[in-house]
């Protein structure tokens, strides 16, 4: 058995709200695979701009979506590791009125 070091993937939950849900086809949930070596918040936001296009410009500009990565808001310019099993919330602002 041949064991490569940096190829073990992460399982990543992404799980989409509002404007974020729309823009990947209506999709609540999905999940993404990362390298466990590269597995990080914007490595996440490179590959599910590249899976859902209408997303691109939502999820690459840190001012129109906030990630949550279990539950923890995500500060921003901040990237985090992720590793198997994570959840992250993509959460779009939220306007009131």
């Amino acid at each position: 058995i041949f064991s490569w070091e940096g190829s073990t993937m992460a399982q990543v939950k992404v799980l989409f709200f509002a404007s974020a849900r729309e823009a990947a086809d209506d999709t609540s949930s999905t999940t993404m695979e990362l390298k466990q070596d590269e597995a990080n918040t914007n490595a996440l936001r490179k590959a599910l701009a590249e899976r859902y296009p209408k997303l691109s410009a939502l999820v690459l500009d840190e001012e129109n979506i906030t990630l949550a990565l279990n539950e923890e808001y995500v500060p921003s310019g901040q990237v985090l590791p992720l590793k198997d099993g994570d959840t992250v919330a993509l959460i779009p602002p939220i306007s009131g009125g």
